[in-house]
């Protein structure tokens, strides 16, 4: 990790060895899905300042801002435009426009501590000014369903991953949730045509939240040379739920050489009797490495985005507590490094050198 600026101090915390604080200091580690730009939209709550003492008390909203993740080790991440569904087309489109624009005075606002990161190249190249990198993405592909010319605007605005459906089935195919709003939960015609697009593009297809049906047909669309990768989602082997992962799944996304990033949300994460706290994202972690390999899991908490983490996360200051947690399960720093950027910075520059 020499390539890299030093990190700001991580914070000390109470029950976190020095020797994981040393260990995060030094190691790259990126958040393969925030969603830190709703509660702005919601309701003016500014990303970069600090909210320690933010109303919610972690549950739903207010579990990220750029202060916390600086004081909790976190090089950079995937910051998600997210699409609200049930507006009409035309209007998703407009609403997109005006939240890019939003993010883009976010940035400079910054002053440089933010710096927006189109390729691997280029994550580097933030990386060693300082700054915390960005990766913006789109969750729910829809947002683009009016527009005329989709890889311009992916293009211009500099996405690196589109979630193609989010928790409604769309024109693109059927959601995970399991609530028929569509005749089919397939992949449509039109589905299929935008994946055609983010590959032409090279932008990360995202398969959370999709139902196994379109994931199907998804991987089958999907240009085998370019790695896939799930973001934030949980696993079947640990906790059988519609948001999670089945084995095969785990296996179609490995076999690209792409990425599933764990999720944050309690309810996806704890099997009955089952560990309550950090330890509930190992127990899945392992389980993909199991399944799929070492260099398959990624980080990807979806903090920010309406969930409830495990108690000891829900903070912002949860990534010393996940690392104390491998290190006590007895992680070799390889394979640390490994899920909290390793195994995506490989596919990155694969993806996008």
């Amino acid at each position: 990790m020499s390539a890299f600026a030093p990190k700001p101090t991580v914070l000390p915390l109470p029950g976190v060895d020095p020797e994981t604080i040393a260990l995060l200091q030094e190691t790259e580690a990126i958040d393969l899905h925030i969603d830190t730009l709703i509660p702005p939209r919601l309701w003016g709550y500014h990303p970069l300042h600090r909210h320690d003492r933010h109303f919610l008390r972690g549950h739903f909203f207010g579990h990220l801002d750029l202060p916390r993740m600086q004081d909790s080790g976190l090089s950079g991440a995937m910051w998600s435009i997210t699409t609200n569904p049930f507006r009409p087309a035309g209007q998703r489109l407009a609403v997109f426009a005006r939240n890019l624009k939003r993010f883009h005075s976010v940035v400079a606002e910054s002053q440089g501590a933010l710096g927006q990161v189109r390729t691997a190249t280029q994550w580097q190249e933030v990386r060693q000014r300082g700054a915390h990198g960005v990766l913006l993405s789109i969750q729910g592909g829809n947002a683009l369903q009016a527009a005329p010319n989709p890889a311009q605007i992916l293009r211009d605005a500099g996405i690196v991953r589109v979630t193609l459906v989010h928790l409604t089935d769309s024109d693109f195919g059927g959601s995970s949730v399991p609530v028929p709003m569509r005749r089919s939960k397939a992949l449509t015609p039109r589905g299929q045509a935008f994946i055609e697009v983010l590959n032409q593009e090279r932008i990360f297809l995202d398969l959370a939240h999709i139902h196994p049906l379109a994931f199907a047909q998804a991987v089958s669309a999907h240009d085998r040379t370019q790695p896939l990768i799930a973001t934030h989602t949980g696993v079947d082997g640990i906790r059988p739920h519609w948001r999670n992962l089945a084995d095969d799944q785990l296996r179609a996304i490995a076999s690209t050489g792409g990425v599933v990033g764990v999720i944050a949300a309690q309810n996806f994460l704890q099997r009955r009797g089952g560990p309550t706290d950090a330890h509930a994202l190992c127990e899945h972690w392992e389980h993909i490495i199991r399944v799929a390999g070492e260099d398959t899991p990624a980080l990807g908490t979806d903090l920010d985005g309406a969930i409830i983490p495990p108690r000891d996360l829900r903070d912002g200051y949860g990534l010393p507590r996940l690392v104390q947690a491998m290190r006590d399960r007895h992680w070799t720093t390889t394979r640390i490094q490994k899920v909290l950027a390793g195994n995506f910075l490989r596919a990155f520059a694969e993806l996008r050198p």
